[in-house]
């Protein structure tokens, strides 16, 4: 099929239309600065027609997507894998928007840095940003997670007691029929490590859900949500 056919690529329209390189056409585009007929084109290698309207926004520079922290909180059964692929549109935290627009750029390459075990859910951390993957690398021993376990029936002041002598600060956070939910605090925590301690002391673990890395909490995320860091918090 010829270009007249099936369009020419929004990259090279754009370059045309600017007076700018491809490159520099391509970065306007992935940086959300281009619509056509009135909608958001984020892909500089989708294609448009002579017809078709392409609007580049006032201003916009040809600058790198900035790189991005995301926070989500990855429901129990989910591999780190499949939590991956929750990072899109539909699943952001609608009231937090941290200045930023959504663009593909921001879910690609991105690591996560505090995994978590496919049994469990709560905040996990995916970066591009070099800074917070070095900090949460270097100073892992240091970051302090605070953590609800949920263990089949009471727990008695002996098997509380071994638990509070692990590494880690151990209190009772709810006591329901059938089932107590304990709260962890512990730096430097390592996979399996909850489930090992809560053997070691003769409980079954039910169920657990990690509210806070360091000083960056859940809060409000539902299962399933994520939100941008925002350039306020540190770990």
């Amino acid at each position: 099929m010829n270009e007249a056919g099936e369009g020419i690529r929004l990259a090279k329209r754009v370059a045309a239309q600017v007076g700018c390189s491809r490159r520099e056409a391509e970065l306007l585009i992935e940086n959300g600065a281009v619509r056509v007929d009135g909608q958001p084109a984020l892909l500089p290698q989708s294609r448009v027609q002579p017809h078709q309207h392409v609007e580049i926004e006032t201003g916009a520079r040809p600058e790198p997507v900035v790189p991005v922290t995301l926070l989500l909180h990855k429901p129990a059964g989910t591999s780190i894998e499949q939590a991956h692929r929750l990072l899109v549109p539909a699943n952001h935290h609608a009231p937090e928007r941290a200045g930023l627009r959504f663009l593909p750029r921001h879910v690609a390459a991105q690591r996560c840095m505090t995994p978590l075990e496919t049994e469990a859910s709560g905040l996990v951390v995916f970066t591009q940003e070099w800074r917070i993957e070095r900090r949460l690398l270097e100073d892992a021993a240091l970051l302090e997670h605070e953590l609800i376990a949920d263990v089949a029936g009471p727990v008695g002041p002996e098997a509380l007691g071994q638990l509070d002598r692990s590494p880690a600060r151990v209190s009772i956070s709810q006591q329901a029929e059938g089932h107590t939910g304990l709260r962890f605090a512990v730096k430097g925590l390592q996979p399996g490590q909850i489930a090992r301690q809560c053997q070691a002391a003769g409980l079954q673990l039910l169920g657990m859900r990690r509210l806070r890395i360091g000083r960056v909490a859940l809060s409000g995320l539902l299962p399933g949500q994520w939100r941008y860091l925002l350039p306020h918090e540190r770990f």
